[in-house]
């Protein structure tokens, strides 16, 4: 086997740009209602989207593929920093606001932003770079778990105080994968699982609305029309788009039925106007992008590097499938969006940023090297 720069990935390339230009439609579609009821407009949010996440997203995915993945090692500390430092400023009134409860976003004139979502990638920058650098300390408790543990604790804080733990679910997990790649032991894995379950517990015995939403996914029929409410509306939307769905733009779910049509609720609506048949492209677009991203990480020259690609990949399939199998009924509602697909703006244009970077991790790939005859 030999490294060498060559161009990047294709396959994934055309997984990516499907994914990105099939959530535009759906989006436009899912989000048309609302669009109409709070501005007049039905385009409102799918162009608000395309402004504010897709032209800024694709400048930073086509500037990803040229920066060298190992940049990222050194940027890694000073952007995590930063990071922080806009996490706490979301709780200064004079920069941060609230909707629906939550205190996650900063806002500077008519721009606004979550710096949680760059904080799923600037963490797993981080991480990769502090395990590349720890190889021979990672199975060590005081020098490998003990700090882990304290960095997702200090994190943890700020993303509890918001409230986002749909966030921090995301970075748990991948973080978890990471640190096992890194050379974690498996014993350490299983006492950072029970730790990570026993903080679940908790945050649902603080919070009546998560204790609801358990109550919910064991008995989906309690409460239909209170705090079942979604997941009963969802269901009726999957289920009514049958096998090849109303029709796109034919839903019906999305007229002031189903909450958040255009956020967690996305797929139920795609289900419902494209049926088994759109539900099961859309995964199968996922599977796909997720089977190209561990290649790439797999023939990644160096540890970084594998680190760094598996990290992104974990993560927005972490994302995609809790939002799917969440709004589904296989897993609790949690309000995790769908990558690429899902409204919100900073959403996409990290996730777009972060494609970019595994885009550029493929082109220093390891193949075979060629017999010469």
């Amino acid at each position: 086997m030999k490294s060498t720069k060559q161009s990047v990935d294709k396959p994934l390339y055309g997984f990516i740009i499907a994914l990105a230009a099939g959530g535009i439609v759906i989006l436009a579609s899912a989000s048309m209602a609302l669009g109409e009821q709070d501005f007049g407009h039905a385009g409102y949010y799918v162009l608000r989207q395309i402004v504010f996440g897709g032209l800024l997203g694709l400048i930073g995915f086509f500037a990803a593929q040229y920066i060298p993945y190992r940049w990222w090692r050194r940027a890694a500390l000073p952007l995590l920093v930063a990071t922080f430092i806009l996490m706490a400023l979301v709780f200064i009134p004079e920069f941060g606001f609230s909707s629906g409860g939550a205190t996650r976003w900063l806002r500077f004139g008519f721009f606004s932003f979550q710096p949680a979502e760059v904080m799923k990638l600037v963490f797993v920058m981080y991480l990769a770079s502090w395990l590349d650098a720890r190889r021979k300390e990672v199975s060590s408790v005081a020098y490998g778990t003990l700090p882990f543990v304290i960095m997702l604790g200090v994190l943890s804080i700020f993303l509890i105080m918001q409230p986002d733990i749909g966030t921090l679910g995301i970075i748990v997990v991948s973080s978890g994968l990471l640190y096992y790649l890194g050379g974690g032991r498996i014993s350490q894995m299983a006492t950072l699982s029970a730790l990570g379950v026993a903080l679940l517990f908790l945050l649902i015995q603080l919070a009546p609305y998560r204790s609801h939403r358990l109550q919910v996914f064991l008995n989906p029929g309690l409460d239909p029309q209170g705090i079942g409410y979604q997941i009963n509306q969802a269901f009726i939307a999957i289920g009514s788009g049958g096998i090849t769905g109303r029709g796109f733009g034919l839903g019906v779910q999305k007229y002031n039925y189903l909450p958040e049509p255009m956020g967690d609720s996305i797929f139920a609506i795609f289900a419902e106007e494209t049926g088994f048949i759109g539900a099961c492209i859309l995964m199968f677009l996922f599977l796909a992008f997720i089977w190209r991203g561990f290649i790439i990480a797999k023939r990644a020259p160096d540890v970084f590097g594998k680190l760094l690609a598996a990290g992104i990949v974990v993560s927005i399939a972490t994302q995609a499938y809790i939002n799917m199998a969440a709004i589904s009924g296989l897993l609790p509602l949690t309000g995790v969006p769908l990558p690429l697909v899902s409204y919100g703006s900073t959403s996409l244009a990290i996730t777009l940023v972060s494609t970019g970077i595994l885009l550029n991790i493929s082109k220093y790939g390891s193949i075979p090297a060629r017999s010469s005859y």
